[in-house]
């Protein structure tokens, strides 16, 4: 990771903190104020943010330390460790809230003070809006997992406190007393959501999960412009982070030296590494019609027709 993605992660996490202390302090007074599950549900989500984003500031710190002789890799998967710390935060967070709005539900509580909610909520809007354009931003230039995952979260916080306003103008001014436990409680199911739907990107790295196959395809295309190799096989590639890894076989005439062999590779390397910045590349040359890999991994995957 260059250093300035390295800066810009890091001053997301720390805006992202900030945001969080913010909003953490004037929705404890307005769950105080109010007695509202909907905002305590709120307060609860804000909270777990607040931890959850010095988890990602620790994990994007991390990640952004260059390969060592322990971490010959790097160390790009403590972003998706960070991110999954955030995602069990938020899964507890759900079920907490989820307990309290059916508690409230059947005790037939109402809000108090629903302006102090309603104006808090308001606030705390502006302040979600400006952190989630400035991590949009970093995302955008970073690719960063952790910042990606700190973002859906706050984004679901702006969905969150147009839950709170409703579920108090209902419950305070439309006489509805069910309403704030039920957005309480619809609020807990989205947070669970959530927090399923970005476990699948987090799990995939930690798993080494290949490349998307448009992703694979356009590697192989690029690839398939070069006149010196007649195949490609046994190709593997995963993220880690922000970095991307790829090792693959390719044939070439048997009769190439070596010092020939390896201008053909250092020439698909630069190729490569212009279409697919921030990628670690491994070439391995066989002579032409040489497999010593079983099953799939010793076929030609080479598209059919050869760009030149």
């Amino acid at each position: 990771m260059s250093r300035t993605s390295a800066d810009l992660n890091r001053s997301a996490a720390m805006a992202s903190i900030a945001a969080g202390g913010i909003l953490l302090g004037i929705k404890g007074w307005a769950a105080w104020s109010t007695g509202s599950t909907a905002m305590l549900g709120s307060l609860a989500d804000t909270a777990l943010d607040l931890v959850a984003s010095v988890a990602t500031l620790i994990g994007v710190g991390i990640a952004a330390h260059p390969p060592d002789d322990k971490h010959r890799f790097g160390h790009g998967k403590a972003e998706a460790i960070a991110a999954l710390f955030q995602i069990v935060l938020i899964s507890l967070s759900a079920l907490g809230i989820a307990s309290r709005a059916v508690e409230q539900f059947f005790a037939g509580s109402r809000v108090q003070s629903a302006g102090n909610g309603i104006g808090v909520s308001l606030a705390a809007i502006a302040v979600t809006l400006l952190l989630v354009g400035w991590q949009r931003h970093v995302v955008r230039r970073t690719g960063s997992l952790a910042i990606s995952t700190d973002s859906t979260h706050y984004q679901s916080d702006l969905l969150l406190n147009l839950a709170v306003i409703a579920a108090l103008v209902l419950d305070r001014y439309a006489g509805l007393s069910g309403a704030d436990p039920l957005f309480g409680l619809a609020i807990a199911g989205w947070l669970g959501w959530g927090a399923w739907g970005a476990s699948k990107q987090v799990l995939d790295q930690l798993m080494d999960h290949e490349w998307p196959s448009e992703k694979k395809e356009r590697l192989l295309a690029l690839l398939a412009g070069n006149p010196d190799i007649s195949g490609v096989h046994d190709l593997r590639t995963r993220t880690s982070g922000n970095r991307d890894f790829v090792q693959f076989h390719v044939w070439v005439d048997a009769d190439m030296t070596v010092r020939e062999a390896h201008k053909v590779t250092d020439a698909l390397e630069s190729k490569l590494r212009s279409a697919f910045p921030d990628t670690e590349i491994l070439i391995h040359t066989d002579p032409e019609g040489l497999v010593d890999e079983a099953g799939a991994a010793g076929k030609d995957i080479l598209p059919p027709i050869r760009v030149s």
